[in-house]
């Protein structure tokens, strides 16, 4: 029994009408060659070829590759076991790749992945109190800082984690799995500060429950409204690879939100096409790549240590075995026992030169031993062969495409600065600057809010933000959990290449207006506020301690700020 199927629908697909079930109107997978007659053939316009070669039916080289045309979900659900198994098999013994990993981790969230509050007070009390808004920032980075840095792990469910190393967590799983999913625990237990936690969950134990897999409302483990919103998830109480565990076949549902709006799972991957329930890491497109590369390394080294030994081989036009085995220190054997060890040498290789060279001291090829062979004898030392192409621009190519899979410039992935120059190395941090700041927005930075916006409503009913006064809006009302919670993650530090030429051009942004001081200290990874703080109180001690600062150079100043010396000035 054949698929029924619309003309429409099996012209996208590809398929076509099966001679035995013409008159029924089945059809069966792609049609045969020469079978299926183009749109338009017959008419004056066929005669023109396609309008896009892209999708020329016609070209030699297009013809066969007829791609099947499926949902997101469709196209996701047949790929994505496997291709999580393969990222993570990469990811753990490539070190190429697991570098690049790292690096990832590094440029997006770096060592501190720090709090910058940013309350809107125009919107909640319906005008500016920057008084107010200086003073909330102050206290809850400080109290967020305290409870979400702390070596007691509060944040993290299984108290492994502080939120950093969370995060951290969090851009490794989205680079290999393509999504982060995490549950949302209330622990009330003594000796915690606060009672939310986050619960980190592999998603491989998001899927579908045998019974489920009937209901067009659930997706790859995700059930859905009729727009399309996530409203739950089915999660396995064990990981299904632990089948010995009764519970690996068992599912727990549970729902995206509480019904007063509270977040009981975070589930956050990046879309790239409409309707689509679950992620793929971002190694995918590059799995074929990284797996040659990987292999033709280890070839190649193998090959290197196979070349570096060698066999010596003895030609000789007037000597007979036995003079030769005895001048090279070998055993006094007659021509018929040189005949009868020979004649056994392929059944016992090892043995035979046992007895031939047990008593050499000749035959020492590594201490440089050589004997003096008589005219008309030579010994040939004879390599395994030459090494590979290591280094050279097939493995370079191997490793752009995986650099460009992890969104890394090619010197950042392969650690190689041999031949940058400082215009290309900033040309390629720019890009790579680029591309970390879009994932930091979209996952690193989005996953670190979502924990916060939990941890402050928290705070907030329990009374614990003092600069919460009466009668101020409710966090529940309106849009006001948006303004209380609303912020800026500090990640990881640009890094310069040329400190002095990019102090310049921060300080001539910070001149002309263009830049301000917090976003040149987040630059840096660092706080604006304490950079000040930390300032004013060196410069009490220098003051209280008359320190001598040395006389400043004038010359330097006006390089640093962008400013004609006074010299130049008066000549103009």
């Amino acid at each position: 029994m054949g698929w029924r199927l619309d003309p429409e629908s099996l012209e996208l697909l590809g398929g076509g009408l099966s001679p035995a079930a013409e008159s029924v109107g089945e059809f069966h997978g792609p049609a045969p060659e020469g079978f299926r007659v183009p749109d338009g053939a017959g008419n004056e316009l066929a005669i023109a070829g396609d309008s896009f070669s892209g999708a020329s039916r016609f070209s030699r080289e297009l013809a066969n590759y007829v791609p099947a045309m499926r949902s997101a979900d469709q196209d996701i659900a047949p790929a994505k076991r496997m291709a999580d198994v393969r990222s993570r098999d990469l990811g753990r013994n490539d070190a190429f790749l697991q570098g690049g990993i790292d690096s990832r981790k590094d440029n997006i969230v770096g060592s501190y992945f720090m709090l910058n509050a940013k309350p809107n007070s125009a919107r909640l009390f319906g005008k500016e109190d920057t008084t107010w808004e200086d003073e909330f920032q102050e206290e809850v980075e400080e109290l967020f800082a305290a409870d979400a840095e702390s070596f007691e792990a509060y944040m993290d469910a299984s108290g492994r984690n502080t939120l950093t190393a969370m995060v951290r967590l969090a851009v490794e799983q989205h680079t290999i799995h393509g999504e982060i999913l995490a549950a949302v625990e209330w622990l009330p237990e003594p000796g915690r500060p606060f009672a939310t936690a986050i619960q980190m969950i592999d998603s491989d134990r998001l899927s579908t429950p045998p019974n489920m897999l009937g209901d067009a409302s659930v997706s790859l483990g995700v059930k859905l409204n009729e727009r399309g919103a996530p409203i739950g998830y089915f999660i396995r109480k064990a990981h299904p690879s632990e089948f010995r565990k009764p519970e690996a076949q068992k599912f727990t549902y549970v729902e995206a939100r509480h019904k007063h709006g509270r977040r009981k799972m975070l589930h956050i991957f990046e879309q790239r096409r409409a309707a689509q329930s679950r992620g793929l890491g971002a190694m995918v497109a590059a799995i074929p790549e990284m797996k040659m590369s990987k292999q033709f390394r280890q070839i190649v080294l193998q090959n290197a240590i196979f070349n570096s030994t060698f066999a010596a081989t003895i030609e000789s036009d007037t000597l007979d075995p036995s003079t030769v085995f005895q001048m090279l220190g070998g055993s006094d054997a007659t021509p018929e026992a040189v005949q009868r060890l020979l004649t056994g040498y392929m059944a016992g290789h090892y043995q035979t030169m046992g007895e031939l060279m047990g008593g050499s001291k000749n035959l020492n090829i590594d201490g440089v031993r050589i004997p003096h062979l008589p005219p008309g004898t030579k010994l040939n030392l004879n390599g395994a062969g030459k090494g590979g192409p290591l280094g050279t621009s097939f493995e370079i190519a191997l490793n752009r495409v995986m650099a460009a899979a992890l969104g890394l410039s090619y010197e950042q992935f392969s650690r190689d600065y041999s031949n940058t120059n400082y215009s290309s190395a900033r040309a390629a941090m720019s890009e790579t600057y680029k591309g970390m700041l879009s994932i930091k927005r979209a996952v690193a930075d989005r996953f670190a809010s979502e924990i916060y916006r939990l941890w402050m409503e928290e705070m907030l009913n329990d009374g614990a933000i003092t600069s919460i006064r009466r009668r101020m809006p409710s966090w529940y009302e309106g849009r006001n959990k948006e303004w209380y919670s609303a912020c800026d993650w500090v990640g990881a530090s640009r890094g310069q290449i040329d400190e002095l030429k990019e102090t310049q051009a921060a300080i001539l942004r910070l001149n002309n207006g263009i830049s301000t001081l917090e976003i040149e200290n987040a630059r840096l990874g660092q706080d604006w506020r304490k950079q000040l703080r930390q300032l004013k109180r060196e410069q009490e001690w220098k003051d209280a301690y008359q320190v001598l600062q040395g006389e400043k150079n004038q010359d330097t100043l006006n390089a640093l700020s962008g400013n004609k010396n006074e010299k130049e000035v008066g000549d103009e």
